[in-house]
């Protein structure tokens, strides 16, 4: 009971604003941060993403946030192979960072100064169904590369190339007409690989979220249901769904938007941090991009059935992990860990209009709806739709491209005029990025008949 005090104190103190602790404890703070980063992402890529530690450490665990980088090589890991936990240490005065593995929802990091569980017995691995067709498994998947033209063709090698596009790809998957037409992938990875998706686990959310709209749970146009904000007093009870996927929300943050280092390295919960922040102008106002917005907008649709695993298996998508927090609530602004061809998937049921499979699986309309525009949008070289970026501004784009983009160049790019998914995936840095707009580009006038 003790211990149990002291985890909820830590927990609470936790949830508190970085900027109301001291130097010292910001430093201490940032090495707890580096240990739960290194534990959660060893954890994820061993587990989830059938790397190895070498891969990780060479391309996980470098060129990232630099608060944690030069911190990350000097921390001792402990990983059980049986158990499926890696444990990291920060503080002889505290448990060390824990990350534990299970086969539903990945790799849960635990909070700073928590021991962590003890399991019985490992945990089973999940199943998958490679033997099946395409797009439900992955036999007869690929047309013949011999028999594509060699514009094409060529396309496998200028994916690789630095010079052409910029980062550092891992992979790339293109499909047309429901066949994969190219793929290709780094030394160490193959189409079973997974990465964490990043922020392209935003348009996940909203795929999610679709399928909740779908099967009557959900409404996007009425105020999202936050238990925390249901006072008659509190502003913020009027944010809608769609506000909160159109990040114009009006809430606010003390960090940028697209960082929540609390609950992505922290052990802190979506519960503790996100619902807390106030409103700073009025819902529907403003675009400003951030996690928070994504991740109330989960939490206000897990009121209904929110199964991403069940759905994930639906549509083959069965090497794709959507992970929690420690109290289970889904960090799918980001901590989701797939594969190219799964991407690639879901990219084929929005060229499908949400069907899958005889079976409607998303509103008729939820394609029109996240790839429009509508409210306020972001002053950059890519609108904003509901979940989606749009690429309907880049030269030489069909109008009707949009996207889902991720940290360290994740992209899946679907053109539904053209019977066209594109994905990419990449271990990019915040000074050597991917031209994901010049690659497509490229792509569409390679498969143009």
């Amino acid at each position: 009971m003790k211990w149990l005090v002291k985890t909820i104190l830590l927990s609470q103190f936790l949830a508190m604003p970085v900027t109301a602790q001291t130097s010292s404890e910001s430093s201490d703070y940032d090495r707890a941060l580096a240990a739960g980063y290194k534990a959660q992402f060893i954890c994820s890529g061993l587990w989830n993403g059938g790397k190895s530690l070498a891969d990780i450490e060479a391309d996980e665990l470098t060129g990232i946030y630099d608060r944690v980088e030069p911190i990350i090589p000097d921390l001792t890991t402990e990983i059980d192979q049986e158990k499926r936990q890696v444990r990291v240490s920060f503080n002889p005065d505290l448990e060390p960072r824990i990350a534990f593995w299970n086969p539903l929802t990945g790799c849960t990091a635990m909070p700073i100064g928590s021991a962590g569980l003890a399991f019985s017995k490992p945990p089973k691995l999940r199943t998958f169904q490679d033997e099946r067709a395409w797009p439900y498994g992955d036999r007869n998947a690929a047309i013949d590369p011999a028999q594509l033209p060699k514009p094409v063709q060529q396309l496998h090698n200028a994916a690789f190339d630095t010079e052409k596009y910029g980062g550092k790809t891992s992979g790339f998957l293109i499909i047309q007409n429901g066949k994969i037409l190219l793929e290709g992938y780094k030394n160490g990875h193959d189409m079973h690989t997974a990465q964490r998706t990043w922020s392209v686990a935003k348009s996940m959310a909203g795929t999610l979220i679709g399928h909740s709209v779908e099967q009557g749970f959900s409404d996007v146009h009425a105020p999202a249901k936050i238990m925390e904000w249901m006072s008659a007093l509190d502003p913020r009870r009027e944010i809608t769904l769609d506000q909160l996927l159109r990040m114009s929300s009006g809430l606010t943050s003390d960090t940028a938007g697209n960082r929540t280092d609390p609950i992505y390295m922290g052990g802190a919960t979506v519960t503790q941090r996100a619902v807390n922040w106030p409103l700073l102008y009025p819902p529907g106002s403003r675009f400003r991009y951030a996690n928070n917005d994504t991740l109330l907008a989960v939490h206000a649709a897990r009121s209904g059935a929110f199964d991403p695993f069940d759905f994930f298996q639906k549509i083959g998508m069965t090497r794709t992990y959507a992970e929690t927090d420690w109290q289970n609530n889904y960090i799918l602004s980001s901590q989701v860990w797939t594969t190219a061809r799964d991407l690639g998937r879901m990219g084929m049921l929005y060229l499908n209009n949400g069907m899958w499979g005889g079976k409607r699986l998303l509103p008729e309309n939820w394609r029109k709806y996240v790839s429009s525009p509508s409210g306020p949008q972001p002053d950059r070289e890519f609108g904003y739709g509901a979940s989606f970026w749009l690429m309907n501004k880049s030269d030489g784009i069909p109008k009707d491209t949009f996207a889902a983009f991720g940290n360290r160049g994740q992209f899946l790019v679907i053109i539904p005029s053209r019977d066209l998914v594109i994905v990419r995936r990449g271990y990019d840095t915040r000074d050597n990025r991917f031209d994901i707009a010049g690659f497509s580009r490229d792509i569409i006038e390679a498969t143009n008949p």
